[in-house]
């Protein structure tokens, strides 16, 4: 099996290590990478996000409510670690995130060329996401200081993207931005 390529688990899930940890040559020190899966996210759907050895991480748990898409954020003991729901009824769709107490709301930006959400962080500095959403290409900023990047250029996998946010502390909350930017770009549920 070369560099790159899928190694299947027992229980059929690709591993995708070999991609996460080949030397892309901007690797960035304390990182944490992870893999994400496209076209995954409709209503009961779940899966698992997985880390750069192939370790499940985070469960993501669709669960279909009334008028809403809604997305559970769970660490591999079963632990709620953020709520993801969508408003379908609003004139601008939106998404927000409850990180335990911490409130997010994500919003698709309306100005400029170039497509871009923005994210209200209760109690926090805001995100700024731009790039190519529809291909999975794009970066995360808080303060013009990029803290996470997503890419599908790491796998030759179809429908695998990754996840590299710079400080492990962000993880929840970028991971669940990540979702809510492909259920708002992807228009699913």
């Amino acid at each position: 099996m070369g560099c790159g390529a899928t190694r299947l688990g027992s229980d059929g899930t690709g591993l995708i290590a070999m991609a996460l940890r080949r030397g892309r040559g901007d690797e960035h020190e304390g990182a944490r990478r992870f893999q994400m899966h496209e076209k995954l996210f409709s209503i009961g759907d779940d899966y698992w996000i997985e880390d750069d050895s192939g370790q499940r991480v985070y469960r993501v748990n669709g669960k279909a409510v009334r008028f809403r898409d809604t997305w559970v954020l769970e660490d591999t003991a079963g632990n709620e670690v953020a709520t993801i729901r969508e408003k379908k009824l609003s004139i601008r769709n939106s998404i927000t995130i409850d990180l335990g107490g911490r409130g997010a709301t994500v919003k698709k930006a309306l100005v400029g060329i170039r497509d871009r959400f923005h994210v209200e962080v209760d109690g926090g500095e805001d995100l700024k996401i731009t790039g190519n959403f529809v291909d999975h290409e794009y970066e995360i900023e808080r303060d013009g200081h990029q803290i996470a990047e997503v890419s599908k250029k790491w796998f030759r996998l179809r429908d695998t993207y990754g996840v590299e946010v710079r400080d492990p502390a962000d993880a929840p909350l970028v991971l669940a931005a990540t979702v809510a930017v492909d259920a708002l770009s992807h228009d699913v549920g």
